[in-house]
């Protein structure tokens, strides 16, 4: 494949979804994309999909020996230009109650959602020093917020924000930008998981924690879920993923909503969060707000 002239960015987790639309968005743009995939399959229907300057690679971000063959094999291919992006994008959703999800899920989401995120880092970041490019962390509203019965996912993208922020301060000298994309929800199929990561849970359950936290967890799942399908075209965050790419001076963290009102609104929640005081804001306004509307128990 020949070098682009806008250079070359690795993309992790591009089977579907918003890493899909983002790799062939940068790939009609002009930029050199490696798109990480974890089947054959996937990586032909994104071949199929794109415009001529995309190569798919094998990359389960579990998977130490195929993130260093996929740094080898994306090393030999733009030699000393190096990286001007990475995107951080796969992602993993355990859905249930902290009390109940397998433990097994509670790992495998730590895995997806910030190991693997960090070892990929790693992996390519004397790449990106190169070109002087820029980390993109792809995080969510639930890392400034936690939400009930998805605290897996909080406190994957909570660490996320984290690493984020060291990882900036570290690198401030090489000259590699690390920046973090909080978005709301977007049409997906991800949530097609959540429901089978809630089977699993349910399946592991008590009679006693079912009565409990079935009748909540259904209904919140049912309101996230009818989100997601009226949520947001991926393209509108894979088009801030751009942004944050192209951006003379990038911010540190950019927000992604439908509109700009919704944006203001979302900083205006974050700010009261950081206002308020702690319990009121999650117990009484946050979560009470929640369950009258919801008629949560």
């Amino acid at each position: 494949m020949a070098n682009s002239k806008k250079g070359a960015v690795v993309i992790t987790g591009t089977s579907s979804g918003l890493g899909r639309a983002t790799a062939l968005l940068l790939d009609k743009q002009g930029y050199q994309v490696f798109a990480g995939v974890r089947t054959e399959k996937d990586a032909e229907s994104l071949k199929q999909a794109a415009f001529g300057n995309l190569t798919p690679i094998i990359m389960d971000i579990t998977n130490q020996e195929q993130i260093q063959a996929a740094y080898e094999f994306v090393s030999l291919s733009v030699g000393d230009e190096g990286l001007v992006g990475l995107v951080n994008n796969a992602t993993t959703i355990a859905y249930g109650p902290l009390e109940c999800v397998p433990i097994d899920d509670v790992r495998w989401n730590f895995e997806v959602g910030i190991i693997g995120q960090i070892a990929v880092t790693q992996a390519f970041l004397p790449m990106l020093r190169k070109a002087k490019g820029r980390v993109i962390n792809m995080s969510a509203d639930c890392g400034r917020i936690a939400l009930p019965y998805f605290g897996l996912l909080s406190a994957a993208k909570f660490a996320l924000e984290a690493f984020t922020d060291s990882l900036r301060m570290e690198l401030l000298s090489s000259g590699v930008e690390v920046i973090s994309i909080l978005s709301g929800s977007f049409k997906t199929d991800v949530y097609k998981k959540v429901e089978a990561s809630y089977e699993r849970t349910f399946a592991n359950m008590s009679p006693e924690t079912k009565a409990l936290y079935d009748k909540n967890c259904k209904i919140f799942l049912q309101g996230v879920v009818e989100g997601n399908t009226n949520g947001m075209s991926c393209e509108i965050p894979a088009n801030m993923i751009l942004k944050a790419l192209e951006d003379r001076k990038p911010k540190r963290q950019y927000f992604v909503s439908d509109s700009m009102l919704s944006m203001w609104l979302d900083k205006l929640f974050f700010l009261l969060k950081r206002l308020l005081p702690h319990q009121y804001f999650y117990d009484t306004y946050f979560f009470g707000n929640m369950r009258k509307s919801m008629k949560l128990d």
